[in-house]
């Protein structure tokens, strides 16, 4: 027999629904999972086994063969763990397998059958509400899919619990949406005395939207006026925090269910790498520019950053999206920001000061600055 259940695969920020078949048949024992898993996912065997057993359900002495289709697009993640065993348990006739019809799941088990929390809850409900189907997730998760609304969204403590609820035995209760996150932020431009033309350059930016550079000698107060600027920014709309929040549960960086309605801050260091800033590395991830979607990235010392990361910019500043490219994967990432960056103006950061720069200056000052290209500062 061949059950079938519904999960989800992330690419980007769109989440596309993947069906995992089952099938239990004779031959020697084994459990195969096919269909470009990760080692994550491959791993998920081992998993389900001990949460069976939790269950006082064995696996039979039969070969189990789980396919994740469609079976050419990449599967990464825990996440696959509920819905392989759930697949599993309709093939030996454990949950009915026309209940599963009209369930998308995602959850990592743990080996005494809990659900854990996974990344990424917030695209599979919509996701679920686009295709009409309840969404069982973790516990951990519920209030933040619960935020979609289209959608029922059940948050089961464990495997158990889901196959109670799935038969009939034990319905277990829908999921309600957490708080709205309330600002935390206490850096406000009400703390600044003086620097009139610096926080009106910043009243400037943050009303049109335009991208900022500061140039001034260390300790000047740039840095501490970037960090306030988000406090002169308006609330997200509805739309807005609902997007930015699916690239933070992507990321993992939802706490507690709550959306937040205020502009993100990201301020990486000099060192980040081009796929931290950009996006990339394992699984194609968002960067900080994508992080930084609908507020303030703040780039502090901006000509120390490599050449190549400040280069990779220019596209983002000017379309508002990134693209990562990798030879498995094309990810597309929104990254609507307002840039600020902060410079010294050379690198002993005394140009001005005759007394305390360098032997170089002024030509250290230009070549200072001259790390930052033509096309980048035009944007």
């Amino acid at each position: 027999m061949v059950a079938i259940a519904y999960t989800v695969a992330f690419v980007g920020i769109e989440a596309r629904l993947v069906e995992v078949q089952a099938a239990v048949a004779p031959g020697l024992p084994a459990f195969t999972v096919v269909g470009l898993p990760d080692k994550a996912v491959s791993e998920a065997r081992e998993r389900i086994r001990a949460a069976f057993s939790a269950m006082a359900v064995a696996l039979p002495a039969k070969r189990v063969t789980v396919n994740l289709s469609p079976a050419d697009l990449p599967k990464e993640g825990s996440h696959f763990d509920l819905p392989i065993a759930l697949a599993i348990l309709a093939a030996l006739d454990v949950v009915p397998a026309d209940e599963l019809e009209n369930v998308v799941s995602l959850g990592e088990l743990a080996l005494d059958g809990r659900l854990v929390s996974v990344a990424g809850a917030l695209p599979a409900a919509m996701a679920a509400a686009e295709d009409q189907r309840t969404l069982i997730c973790p516990p951990a998760c519920g209030a933040e899919a619960a935020w979609v609304g289209a959608v029922p969204v059940i948050a089961p403590d464990g495997l158990r619990q889901v196959v109670d609820h799935l038969t009939g035995r034990a319905p277990a209760p829908q999921a309600v949406a957490g708080q709205v996150a309330r600002p935390q932020r206490i850096a406000d431009m009400a703390d600044v005395r003086g620097q009139e033309r610096a926080k009106r350059a910043l009243e400037i930016a943050a009303a049109g939207r335009h991208h900022l550079l500061m140039v001034g000698p260390p300790g000047s107060g740039k840095s501490m006026l970037a960090a306030r600027l988000p406090g002169l920014m308006p609330e997200l709309t509805p739309a807005e925090a609902l997007e930015t929040s699916m690239i933070q549960s992507l990321a993992g960086l939802l706490s507690d269910g709550g959306i937040s309605r205020e502009a993100p801050y990201r301020d990486p260091h000099h060192t980040a790498s081009m796929a931290a800033i950009v996006g990339g590395g394992r699984g194609a991830k968002p960067g900080e520019v994508s992080l930084a979607h609908n507020g303030v990235l703040f780039m502090d010392e901006l000509p120390e950053f490599p050449r190549q990361v400040l280069e990779t910019l220019r596209q983002p500043l000017e379309t508002g999206e990134v693209v990562v490219a990798r030879a498995n994967a094309h990810v597309r990432y929104p990254c609507r920001f307002l840039l600020v960056a902060a410079a010294n103006p050379c690198r002993c950061g005394h140009f001005a000061d005759p007394a305390r720069a360098c032997a170089r200056a002024p030509q250290c000052g230009a070549d200072y600055m001259g790390r930052l290209s033509g096309p980048l500062m035009d944007r």
